[in-house]
């Protein structure tokens, strides 16, 4: 039997190799890198196929395909979503993802997604109040202190320079958890009792909760004129953190309507109710933030686009980093034909 060619052979990066990766990179380094990568994305948006994802939904979670290509390369990631996974001491959020040559069809890398989702999700967020936050921003209320909650204060802070986060989690060991693992990032951290408490200064408010159910994790009366809300929690049908009251009063930006009507806080309003694509803010097309009392809302339910732009990041540092492993996944027959050829030479 032949020895597989090296077109057999797929880049993986496991999860130890994607820790070495961000370890080697740092954190705030690869959030400026996956900002620029998704930027970069966005401008040509036009370039891409775009569809919201393909969900299977049960009483306890989703389980989700999201897919897109840019006529060369194409990339999807297989993510899940189950709340109650924490009680069984699992990941309420798991992933992987995978691009391919359009030309050939062939897998060019295979990877981890589940700490990759977690640093563009935080990547995407910042990226939004780079173009939506007032201007001066340097308090973060983190409402929400769960697994993404670290990579989200450290986004902003790289990003768009917070320099104090307030957190709250009905859950305070949770909140022990981010102090303790923020803990010389140089950012102050500041535990609140209350979202009320966490809100009191912030110019920027992040919701980041798991309850798979429609809940409400800010009211109307507390959310105060000027200020940049990110909503990352809600995000699939049902599932919501905002008051509708919140929404009818703020300027409302996405990624793509198609998907955040059906999944984001937006699923609350009518579904001719005006919103603004990130992208055209990007592109310069359509204004972001116009006065300083506005409410701006980045409805953020992710988008394929940003986990193909995380996984191009990834494929082009291999060399740099040199951090993955070649998986033996292509059957590569000496004649192509030949595929049952191939099994029984391999006795």
């Amino acid at each position: 039997m032949k020895a597989p060619s090296k077109q057999a052979f797929v880049p993986f990066v496991s999860v130890a190799n994607m820790m070495k990766i961000v370890l080697h990179l740092g954190v705030e380094r690869m959030m400026a890198d996956l900002v620029q990568e998704i930027e970069d994305d966005f401008r040509r948006w036009g370039a891409f196929d775009k569809t919201p994802r393909v969900a299977s939904h049960s009483d306890v979670g989703v389980i989700e395909l999201m897919p897109t290509s840019d006529g060369e390369t194409y990339g999807f990631k297989y993510v899940n979503g189950h709340p109650s996974n924490m009680k069984k001491g699992l990941q309420t959020v798991t992933a992987f993802g995978l691009l391919a040559d359009v030309q050939t069809g062939y897998p060019i890398l295979l990877s981890e997604m589940t700490i990759l989702t977690a640093l563009r999700t935080a990547a995407t967020s910042a990226m939004a109040a780079k173009w939506l936050a007032p201007k001066g921003a340097r308090v973060m209320a983190l409402i929400g202190n769960g697994a993404q909650a670290e990579f989200q204060a450290l986004a902003f802070k790289a990003i768009c320079g917070i320099e104090e986060v307030r957190l709250f989690d009905i859950d305070p060991a949770a909140t022990g958890k981010c102090v303790t693992n923020l803990q010389g990032r140089g950012i102050t951290l500041t535990p609140c009792q209350s979202p009320q408490e966490a809100i009191e200064g912030a110019q920027i408010i992040t919701t980041v909760t798991a309850d798979k159910q429609y809940a409400t994790i800010l009211t109307d009366n507390m959310v105060g004129a000027g200020v940049h809300i990110n909503g990352v929690g809600g995000d699939c049908p049902g599932k919501t953190e905002l008051h509708r009251d919140i929404l009818l009063r703020s300027s409302i930006f996405v990624e793509y309507p198609p998907q955040t009507r059906v999944e984001g806080e937006i699923q609350q309003l009518a579904s001719d109710h005006p919103v603004t694509e990130l992208w055209q803010v990007i592109t310069g097309a359509v204004a972001g933030r116009t006065s300083s009392s506005q409410v701006t809302l980045f409805d953020s339910v992710g988008f394929a686009i940003e986990d193909f732009a995380a996984l191009r990041y990834i494929h082009g540092k291999l060399a740099e980093t040199g951090m993955f492993e070649q998986l033996d996944m292509i059957a590569d027959p000496d004649e192509p034909r030949d595929l049952f050829g191939m099994i029984l030479r391999s006795a």
